[in-house]
């Protein structure tokens, strides 16, 4: 990857949405309720075509029993593990809704648990919820069935239990080993730990295991994530996420415990993200795009050469753009032209499905000019061209005609090698990866009017 010069850093590191979905989930509306929703859920079931596709689920667990300061998820900070037991059978209710409107046994091709951390609930509530999933829906054989997990709360025999509930997928959460960076953050998790849990799932024989990465972090220099990096390729996991830390204590209250004087500068986060590009390259892992890598014999690597790639709210994904269901405070899921979010507190979450509704809070039913932004923005993150003839054959557009603004606006881009406009279509150059999330905005038609972009993390 070539290096990035200050002046393009200082034109183009700018705040912007991640595009996990297109529009974004600050674009949802409250008018967008369980009405809509269960509305979007009777014509999946009712459409023949949407019917015969597999769903994603996604299931959110809130609970922690330790506070991670750069923690922007919504969660639970508790050790009182009885509470999941409460959790659980909520959730039950909701599956119920769902098969309600939806039918039981409708064919689930990927499974993923988030958090919070689902490790925080117990070997029996984790086969409570398991099987709970499976009486209201059907999982395929050969999906992807994916949980989070934190190293602190698990060992070889949970690893166990995990593999035999049918999880063939492990997402660590390291984030960082060096000790200082992790004092700073408060989450002290010694790197020996990780390498036996990863060996110990490998012998168990799930099928992908991936890490996290933060680059950003307090007390983190280059020099200190090369150590990292270096780490992490001896731990060689199948799959990696490499996310940016987004400073935002204004939002997440437990960034302010934080020092923001301790933050590396804009120009070494740059240095961070390029050297742990050619650090993952010269160890032989694909760029998968932005900020996943993975083996060339990985899932996402495959579909990345072959085209196949997505983009969902849990990053890049195997899966085609089928829907996805939410279960849980907080989740947001997607079906037909809809998104929906449920509530994020607990007490609104339980309040709502005590009085037997679904508990939706607000949404987004999508235009076709967002389906045909979506298709352009999805296909930048995802595969870093557009090709003008697909889109026009699927909206039935004159590209040019219908984008020449945005062609107008990208010329800046194109002058500084960030993207190539070519008679067939957009292509990201490598030099564009790094600001992809800067170029898909350009498509973003919200965006364009909206002067409030300090809520978004910056792109680098």
């Amino acid at each position: 990857m070539t290096a990035v010069s200050t002046d393009l850093l200082r034109r183009f590191d700018v705040p912007g949405p991640r595009y996990t979905s297109y529009p974004t989930a600050d674009r949802f509306v409250e008018a967008f309720r369980q009405e809509e929703y269960v509305h979007a859920l009777d014509q999946r079931r009712s459409g023949a075509v949407a019917r015969a596709l597999p769903l994603s689920l996604y299931v959110h667990i809130p609970f922690c029993e330790s506070l991670c300061y750069y923690c922007a998820c919504n969660k639970i900070i508790t050790k009182q593990h009885d509470r999941a037991n409460i959790y659980l059978r909520y959730l039950g209710q909701e599956m119920d809704l769902h098969t309600a409107h939806c039918g039981t046994g409708q064919v689930v091709s990927q499974l993923h648990l988030g958090g919070g951390s689902p490790t925080f609930l117990s070997d029996d509530g984790l086969r409570e919820l398991m099987a709970g999933l499976r009486r209201g829906f059907s999982l395929a054989p050969g999906g992807e069935y994916s949980i989070e997990v934190d190293p602190r709360t698990v060992n070889a025999d949970r690893l166990a239990v995990l593999a035999g509930l049918g999880f063939n997928r492990l997402s660590f959460g390291v984030q960082d080993f060096d000790a200082e960076v992790q004092k700073a953050v408060h989450r002290i998790q010694p790197a020996q730990q990780v390498f036996a849990l990863v060996e110990a799932a490998r012998s168990l024989g799930f099928d992908s295991v991936n890490v996290d990465l933060i680059y950003g972090l307090p007390r983190q220099t280059p020099e200190s994530f090369d150590r990292t990096l270096a780490q992490v390729v001896q731990l060689r996991p199948d799959r990696i996420a490499l996310y940016a830390y987004a400073h935002l204590p204004e939002r997440f209250k437990p960034q302010r415990h934080i020092v923001a004087a301790n933050l590396p500068a804009a120009a070494a986060k740059l240095s961070m993200l390029s050297r742990s590009l050619d650090a993952l390259l010269d160890a032989g892992y694909v760029y998968v795009g932005m900020d996943h890598f993975a083996l060339p014999s990985d899932a996402l690597a495959v579909a990345k050469r072959q085209g196949r790639l997505h983009r969902n709210f849990q990053g890049y994904s195997t899966q085609p753009d089928c829907d996805l269901i939410a279960l849980g405070v907080s989740a947001i899921g997607r079906v037909g032209a809809t998104y929906s979010q449920n509530a994020k507190t607990l007490q609104e979450y339980y309040d709502l499905l005590d009085q037997g509704r679904l508990p939706v809070v607000r949404g987004l039913a999508l235009t076709r000019d967002d389906l045909v932004r979506r298709a352009v923005i999805m296909a930048l993150m995802c595969q870093g061209i557009v090709l003008y003839e697909s889109i026009e054959q699927g909206w039935l557009i004159d590209f040019k005609q219908y984008f020449a603004a945005e062609l107008s606006h990208l010329h800046e881009m194109v002058e500084q090698g960030l993207v190539q406009i070519n008679p067939d279509g957009i292509e990201v150059t490598a030099m564009g990866w790094f600001f992809v999330r800067g170029i898909a905005m350009v498509f973003d038609r919200y965006l364009q009017a909206d002067r409030n972009r300090e809520r978004f993390s910056r792109i680098i």
